[in-house]
């Protein structure tokens, strides 16, 4: 008496339109949160001399730790106009379209981990304005005792007027860095849910984030720690979702099982 073959259903990449939310309540929801993010950006202005003060605090605390020298990457970006300038372009146009191309991604390919990604994002991002309101503090750029200079004000280009009079961003929200934090659930997220053994090279996007943020002297090595601490609660709060079995794919049980339930059945 010959056994039945038994079939199990693999992991899927993705999973169904079923799992894909509203896309308008999508876009409402998205663009409510990104409004309320900005508004406490605002919020959190104004608090100039604390914040020169928190930068300071911080800058020595990393001497103290021994962390190695934001001028070491800001030195090796000086080298040469070009490198520079790409550096504050990368940091100027890629952070938040990398970001929103991410999320469409998720809600038209993997509709199942597209929640998962989005609230991960929102919780970190609820977390880090958190602390922009309760520890302002001013760049490395902004503080004569680092010796880094604003490389995007003098090469270009730059997304931030004089501190004291930019009403567009507020340039004292830089614990956490939520350029690191939002780079870094990119890698994180497609990582996760493809399959390709070239996924890994989205571990560069968080890489050269970090170079770039610490280069332009926009962000200390602390900032990033921060964030990085703040995605890692996010994510282990935020549950990923179980894989969802693909409807008419099946593949043969491992052979040992298969020789199991033949054993059995004689």
């Amino acid at each position: 008496m010959h056994a039945r073959e038994e079939f199990e259903e693999p992991e899927p990449t993705g999973s169904g339109t079923r799992d894909r939310p509203p896309l308008v309540r999508e876009l409402l929801l998205v663009a409510g949160l990104f409004l309320v993010y900005k508004l406490g950006r605002q919020l959190a202005a104004g608090h100039t001399a604390e914040a020169y003060r928190n930068g300071r605090e911080v800058w020595d605390l990393e001497r103290a730790l021994h962390l190695p020298g934001e001028g070491a990457v800001q030195s090796s970006l000086l080298h040469g106009d070009t490198l520079v300038q790409l550096a504050n372009t990368y940091y100027a146009v890629v952070h938040f379209p990398a970001t929103a191309a991410f999320l469409v991604w998720l809600y038209l390919r993997r509709p199942g981990h597209y929640v998962w990604a989005r609230r991960a994002l929102a919780a970190v991002t609820a977390a880090a304005l958190v602390l922009h309101l309760t520890y302002p503090l001013a760049p490395p750029r902004l503080l004569p005792a680092t010796g880094l200079v604003d490389t995007a004000r003098l090469y270009g280009p730059s997304v931030y007027g004089p501190p004291d009079a930019d009403q567009l961003s507020n340039q004292f929200a830089a614990m956490p860095s939520l350029h690191f934090g939002w780079a870094l659930m990119v890698a994180i997220g497609l990582t996760a849910v493809t399959r390709t053994v070239w996924r890994w090279l989205w571990l560069l996007h968080p890489l050269v984030t970090l170079l770039v943020i610490v280069g332009t002297a926009n962000h200390f090595w602390l900032d990033a720690l921060a964030a990085a601490a703040l995605l890692g609660l996010a994510l282990a709060v935020v549950r990923r979702p179980r894989p969802v079995p693909a409807p008419g794919i099946v593949r043969p049980r491992r052979p040992e099982r298969r020789r199991a339930l033949v054993g059995a059945s004689r």
